[in-house]
């Protein structure tokens, strides 16, 4: 009997999962009122956890925002123009990043037992934990979509107010949010234009 012996990863996705992704996905504006599983959160971030980072350190962290008085919190602290779709989806999460990431790191990375001396200085550690979780950040945008969600990625909100508010008395600093559900095209824009490879690579 033949058989495709490729390894998984060495075999392209289809053209109809790459557009799911990236090609025909859209950042959403508004909201269906279909909920979202919690248990679809939990396997949102079972795959977004498998993404690479720098020393397996791992600093996002995700606040699932779903009742209606966590809400209640959150919506005054997005800028204005964030409000009212933010106030629609199901689902918002914050990412942050935990700049005491290196505190995990002897469970995180445990072939090198003096990886967590490697952050001592508080600088660095930031530089780390920023850089890496925008890249888990990413990840979750990419995993939401491959799970059949769709994903609008805000930055405008007030940082220093969603600090105190949800994460005040730990190492937490949000880095961007996220709404999170099933959207719809109102207010959709038309899809804006992209560089060219010409215009934005280069190779060596």
């Amino acid at each position: 009997m033949a058989f495709d012996a490729a390894p998984v990863r060495d075999r392209p996705l289809s053209d109809a999962a790459l557009a799911q992704l990236f090609t025909e996905a859209r950042t959403r504006n508004a909201w269906s009122d279909r909920p979202v599983p919690e248990a679809l959160l939990h396997q949102l971030y079972d795959l977004t956890k498998f993404g690479p980072t720098a020393v397996n350190a791992t600093p996002a962290r995700f606040l699932f925002v779903t009742s209606p008085e966590a809400r209640a919190r959150l919506i005054p602290l997005m800028g204005e123009g964030n409000r009212a779709k933010t106030a629609q989806a199901p689902v918002t999460v914050i990412i942050g990043q935990d700049i005491d990431f290196h505190d995990q790191l002897p469970k995180l990375f445990p072939h090198a037992p003096g990886a967590r001396d490697w952050f001592a200085d508080e600088a660095g550690r930031r530089e780390t934990a920023f850089r890496n979780a925008s890249l888990q950040g990413g990840y979750f945008l990419l995993a939401a979509r491959a799970l059949g969600l769709d994903v609008g990625p805000m930055s405008g909100f007030d940082a220093e107010g969603v600090k105190a508010e949800f994460f005040a008395g730990t190492t937490v600093e949000p880095n961007f949010i996220v709404n999170l559900g099933y959207g719809t095209d109102e207010n959709l824009f038309p899809r804006s234009p992209r560089l060219a490879f010409e215009e934005a690579a280069r190779i060596l």
